[in-house]
């Protein structure tokens, strides 16, 4: 088993999506700038069809950006990531963050080791979870006080404002959260 990142071809149709809704723009207002036909860029939107170097190009031009940039911004079509645990010296007990997952996807994961800035307040726009995984720690979400031991778990919707703190040394917590750039849909039954 090696330590690699397997990837297949990225799938731009999520990036040139969000750039053209960003921008306020219809399919078929890309079309018209760009040359290139309504359903050819549903399909290229939707991952059913890859555009040539000249076509992403024309689209960039169109959503106001680079080729360079949307392939940046797109979604690897499959992915698989080994992030290994850094070995650490028997007498470092710095406070220490680490991300879980690299590169951009729609979840963020950290660890977060020792403790940290205490003071510091934290509003997500999207859901998260805090796990503990050893340790102690108080946390502080709108107004009222929660202390979570190792194993213990708690959701925070987005928006919730919060701040924590570790109550005993090596605590470890573990935060995974929507990531930023992902627009939290409202649950609109409830």
């Amino acid at each position: 088993m090696g330590d690699h990142k397997e990837q297949q071809p990225v799938r731009v149709g999520a990036a040139v999506r969000r750039r053209r809704r960003a921008l306020e723009l219809t399919l078929a207002v890309v079309a018209e700038r760009t040359g290139l036909s309504v359903p050819f860029l549903s399909q290229v939107e939707n991952d059913k069809a890859r555009p040539s170097r000249s076509s992403l190009e024309k689209l960039a031009d169109a959503l106001r950006t680079t080729a360079v940039e949307l392939l940046a911004a797109a979604d690897p079509a499959a992915s698989v990531d080994v992030v290994r645990a850094e070995p650490l010296a028997e007498d470092d007990f710095d406070p220490r963050t680490r991300s879980l997952v690299r590169g951009h996807h729609q979840l963020h994961a950290s660890e977060f080791t020792g403790d940290h800035d205490a003071g510091r307040e934290f509003q997500h726009r999207n859901d998260e979870l805090m796990y503990v995984a050893d340790g102690a720690v108080e946390i502080e979400a709108e107004g009222r006080a929660y202390r979570l031991g190792r194993g213990d778990t708690l959701y925070l919707t987005g928006g919730v404002r919060h701040r924590w703190r570790a109550t005993v040394p090596d605590t470890r917590v573990i935060v995974v959260a929507v990531a930023e750039h992902i627009e939290a849909v409202k649950d609109r039954s409830r």
